[in-house]
């Protein structure tokens, strides 16, 4: 841990005290993590105290740890992460809340704190399907209207649920079941045993 990422560390503890879940510093960066009920209070004061300032946000995502291993296994299953950057004080830093209802994930939104969240937080809503408490206006920002499911949670199809065409007999656009098999494509540069009875497989 460098002197820099240390005195941040230290910062952290001192200014949010018991709202500080966790700390960790990993190749350089230093991530905090915050329980949800605090959420709104801690993002505050790492906003506003003068030993942080915190002034600008950089983006906020969702995760989806279902498929993760090890310790976060145990853990909830959707978080959202902030990143933030300290003019002041040349620092950078990742928070990170876990959302504690898996079946209808909740957070407060922070746009309040920061607008430039608005769109970050309709992006996790509509990818992730992680509700923001208090956004102005909670709506999909890339998907359309009648996107049925969040495609960046882990469970969710590759090829999807629906697909769109258009019905020449009916004369618009008709959203209809995917009729796309399911199929796994190995790239060619694997070289596995079974390519070898495939006379289509040219070896280099």
């Amino acid at each position: 841990m460098s002197a820099r990422t240390e005195q941040l560390s230290q910062a952290l503890a001192d200014v949010l005290g018991a709202k500080l879940a966790h700390v960790a510093t990993d190749r350089g960066e230093v991530t905090a993590e915050v329980r949800a009920a605090d959420l709104g209070t801690a993002m505050r004061a790492l906003r506003d105290h003068p030993a942080l300032r915190f002034a600008q946000l950089i983006d906020v995502c969702g995760v989806d740890y279902s498929a993760f291993a090890g310790a976060m296994a145990d853990r909830p299953r959707y978080a959202a992460i902030y990143h933030l950057l300290s003019l002041a004080h040349n620092w950078r830093l990742r928070v990170r809340v876990f959302v504690p209802d898996d079946d209808f994930p909740v957070v407060d939104s922070v746009v309040a704190t920061w607008p430039a969240a608005n769109w970050f937080e309709r992006e996790a809503f509509d990818l992730y399907g992680i509700l923001f408490t208090g956004h102005p206006d909670l709506r999909r920002i890339l998907t359309d209207y009648g996107f049925v499911g969040h495609p960046f949670r882990k469970d969710f199809p590759i090829s999807g649920q629906v697909e769109m065409r258009f019905d020449p007999q009916q004369g618009r656009v008709i959203y209809q079941p995917v009729t796309i098999e399911p199929r796994e494509i190995v790239p060619r540069i694997v070289r596995e045993p079974a390519y070898a009875d495939d006379p289509g497989f040219a070896a280099p």
